[in-house]
């Protein structure tokens, strides 16, 4: 007898509704399934026979056969164990046939029966949204995660043995009141008042946040560069509910949702350890993950140690931070990966972190040499800011001077200049000004013809590439919208400059 049941598989970050097609027939007993299945798929048939012989159902000596369609799609994941169970108990009319209609399913079987959660569940519930199923049968333990999606009638299991009640006489599982309602968004526990001094940094960070520009501090250990980037996040836009989806579905596939808050409320904040692999940093495997890049997607990718990392880890960056996506080639297909993050970098100046104070650095000049140019050219040219971050005074340490101002003040700035952004680029796929395309700088970003001239002159004097002298204009259209104003002029121009001008005065060692 035939039968199908409806459920999903993950490719990428995408999700690929797969019907679960099981015919059970008269014939030699065997158990074969097919479909692009990996070993992890092939599995199900130990755990399927296991589990619903320890609830007191065997399978019949009878010729099974499980096809996963559509057949040139690669299966992975122990989310089918449940969808193939319920379409060979409808074989055996054990459930009737009827009440696997206009649902989906998808979870793993323990061998005694449990239902155990998986990963990927938000997309899956949103694509069964899409696909118009009116009922879902999950996990228990993913039900709060499924329940991020409205419309769609989640019904969490623990047990197989609750499945089957509720199939045959539609007896709802006794579950725990679980909240669809998403958390609050954009809480920090960290503040930018903590901070003494560093004004100048502050201000970087505070442009960089406004436009979602990449920035990279270099200074003497102790400085609090890793203080100020922490609190990046906490001046940054607002997360909307959208980005808050968006990511939400990424964590998912990735397995990292918290099942008590399966809706992230802050926007990314990743920190890898400089030991990281290129492949952990991308996403990779024979089919590949997400990686740390696609983890900060709309967040913030923190790199620090910044030379401390592998050269083959950092060059990788260069076409994310160009494409704002990772596109994977493995023999089982193309996968790509959204990386719309704002890199944040932290470096020492030399091997000891005192150069060019030369009373304490203790660096020979090829060692300094050595150890600036592991950050290439070409991926510097790929940073919008660059700034120094001096040693702390006594004075700022031990807080005789003023408080700084704090992150709900700055960020009160930066919103206003996201506003602006937001209004100017309606429509368009464009969302902060570092992702204006070269060929629209002229329209968004219109100079005075001071700023102009001051451009012209940084351009032949700095020889600037090409891709340098863009990603001025645009952080000086940040600046611009920080300061209120439509017309780019000479002082932010002048601002926007001075950020490109301290990579040289170490890059030339």
């Amino acid at each position: 007898m035939f039968n199908r049941v409806l459920s999903a598989a993950i490719v990428g970050i995408d999700v690929i509704p797969v019907q679960v097609e099981v015919d059970v027939s008269d014939g030699l007993p065997q158990f074969t399934m097919v479909g692009s299945l990996t070993g992890q798929v092939r599995e199900a048939e130990d755990r399927v026979r296991t589990s619903l012989r320890n609830i007191g159902i065997a399978l019949p000596p009878k010729k099974i056969t499980v096809n996963l369609a559509p057949a040139d799609v690669l299966k992975n994941g122990s989310g089918f164990d449940l969808p193939i169970a319920l379409g060979i108990l409808a074989g055996e009319q054990k459930i009737p046939a009827d009440s696997l209609n206009s649902l989906m399913a998808i979870g793993e079987l323990s061998l005694n029966g449990d239902i155990n959660p998986v990963s990927g569940i938000l997309p899956s519930a949103l694509q069964a949204r899409k696909l118009g199923i009116h009922t879902m049968l999950v996990p228990a333990g993913n039900e709060s995660e499924a329940r991020v999606v409205t419309d769609l009638d989640i019904i969490g299991f623990r047990c197989i043995n609750e499945v089957l009640e509720f199939l045959r006489h539609g007896t709802l599982p006794k579950t725990e009141e679980v909240s669809s309602e998403p958390p609050e968004l954009n809480r920090y526990d960290l503040d930018f008042s903590d901070i003494r001094g560093q004004e100048n940094v502050k201000r970087a960070a505070t442009v960089a946040a406004a436009g979602f520009h990449n920035l990279l501090m270099i200074g003497p250990p102790g400085a609090g560069k890793t203080m100020i980037a922490r609190r990046i996040p906490t001046i940054m836009p607002p997360l909307t509910q959208e980005e808050s989806l968006e990511i939400s579905q990424i964590y998912s596939v990735a397995g990292l949702l918290n099942p008590e808050q399966p809706f992230l409320g802050t926007r990314p904040f990743r920190s890898p350890h400089h030991t990281m692999t290129a492949q952990a940093l991308a996403g990779g495997g024979r089919i590949p993950r997400p990686g740390e890049l696609t983890l900060a997607h709309r967040g913030i990718l923190f790199l620090d140690e910044m030379p401390e990392f592998k050269k083959g880890s950092l060059e990788i960056l260069r076409q994310p931070l160009e494409d704002r996506e990772i596109v994977i080639a493995r023999a089982a297909g193309t996968f790509k990966f959204p990386a719309a993050f704002l890199l944040l970098a932290a470096m020492n100046p030399c091997p000891c972190g005192h150069f060019p104070d030369m009373n304490r650095c203790t660096c020979k000049p090829n060692e300094i040499a050595a150890y600036i140019h592991r950050i290439s050219r070409p991926l510097l040219d790929r940073i919008d800011l660059c700034v120094e971050c001096p040693a702390v005074t006594y004075e700022e340490l031990t807080g005789r001077r003023e408080k700084g101002r704090t992150s709900a003040e700055i960020r009160g700035e930066v919103c206003a200049a996201h506003l602006r952004q937001k209004n100017r680029f309606e429509g368009q796929a464009v969302h902060f000004n570092s992702e204006i395309p070269a060929d629209k700088l002229e329209t968004y970003c219109p100079m005075d013809s001071e700023a102009s001239r001051l451009m012209r002159q940084a351009f032949e004097q700095m020889h600037l590439s090409a891709r340098g002298y863009h990603r001025i204009i645009r952080v000086a259209r940040t600046i611009a919208d920080l300061a209120g104003e439509d017309i780019i002029r000479t002082p932010h121009v002048s601002e926007a400059i001075c950020y490109r001008t301290i990579d040289r005065k170490y890059w030339r060692v």
